[in-house]
């Protein structure tokens, strides 16, 4: 143990601090996954939004596979997004596919909806016009959604 002194210089308390964490060079421990068990890790990821869970899942190997390994992570953002429609989520657990995935795959759609309804493919002429990434499977209601807003402009 490390004695510190702290307190003003009138009055000053001696408390015994803890050895800093270090790594087997004797270098002070940065990563706190190494540290703590994995349920606090994943409960300290739970606090991320999605793209700085997605960033933290790139930073080493060990995040990854704790991030990846935790679907119930992704679970809470994928109900939170709008999705595309309630029943395409339902059939991805039907089909077994990961919280992410399903994040991931509604995520994508959401966006090309949005950018449909707000118009932004309303002057394209052919499919040959259509910019990268604008098509994507969209159920009947979807389109249904984005056809009446088309008509009303």
């Amino acid at each position: 143990m490390q004695h510190v002194l702290r307190g003003s210089p009138d009055t000053c308390v001696v408390h015994e601090e803890a050895p800093p964490i270090t790594s087997g060079e004797g270098e002070p421990e940065r990563n706190f996954v190494a540290t703590l068990p994995t349920e606090m890790s994943v409960r300290i990821f739970g606090e991320l939004d999605v793209r700085s869970l997605c960033r933290a899942s790139l930073a080493c190997r060990q995040w990854n596979s704790i991030i990846e390994a935790a679907d119930n992570l992704w679970r809470s953002h994928c109900l939170t997004r709008l999705a595309v429609c309630r029943r395409e989520v339902d059939g991805d657990r039907r089909e077994g596919m990961s919280w992410k995935i399903t994040l991931v795959r509604n995520y994508q759609r959401g966006c090309v909806k949005r950018r449909w309804l707000k118009g932004r493919y309303s002057d394209v002429r052919s499919a040959e016009d259509l910019p990268p990434n604008s098509m994507c499977p969209l159920d009947v209601e979807t389109w249904g959604e984005i056809l009446e807003a088309e008509l009303e402009r």
